[in-house]
């Protein structure tokens, strides 16, 4: 389940209804699917083959569609990252600066854990949203932020998006963000 800590306070929010009613205050919407749809042995698999992504999007397809169909999202694929990725270090370089979209920027995760850095409110500062198998997050176009792995290093999510190319990430220059 997505904990939430906000990093001028060090405040920690946990549980659903909280971490869903907070995001909410922010603008970026949280759900939560049933891990335990998706077969055991792709529950703890980061290196996969196109036929195992394909059946992660068909264990999740209704839930996928459902959010399609509400958002206006037209595509999505499967991301895997682990150590086993090749040029890992480099790639996360690229996520791992605060930037901005045109289109929301969509993580459902099957497996693993990852984490996104979100400017909030003025009153809120930058805050962390701390996710695993089952949590869903939509970070609106335009909010800036940044996405990375925990320290397991391992992490597998759908990714939706309205543009059938996908998103591009805007750099967002902020002074008052820091690691």
């Amino acid at each position: 389940m997505a904990e939430i800590r906000i990093r001028n306070t060090e405040e920690r929010i946990k549980g659903e209804e909280n971490v869903r009613a907070f995001l909410d205050s922010q603008e970026v919407l949280y759900e939560h699917w049933d891990p335990s749809k998706l077969s055991e042995e792709l529950q703890d698999k980061f290196v996969l083959s196109d036929e195992e992504k394909a059946a992660i999007l068909k264990t999740y397809e209704a839930e996928i569609n459902d959010l399609a169909a509400r958002r206006g999202y037209r595509t999505w694929d499967i991301i895997s990252l682990s150590d086993a990725t090749p040029n890992l270090d480099e790639l996360l370089k690229k996520f791992e600066n605060v930037h901005t979209h045109t289109e929301d920027e969509v993580r459902a995760i099957t497996a693993g854990r990852g984490i996104f850095i979100i400017k909030g409110t003025e009153d809120v500062g930058y805050f962390d949203v701390e996710l695993e198998a089952g949590d869903v997050i939509s970070v609106p176009e335009h909010k800036a932020h940044f996405f990375t792995l925990m320290e397991n290093r391992q992490i597998v999510a759908v990714r939706l998006f309205i543009e059938t190319e996908g998103w591009i990430a805007h750099p967002f220059a902020d002074p008052a963000f820091t690691k």
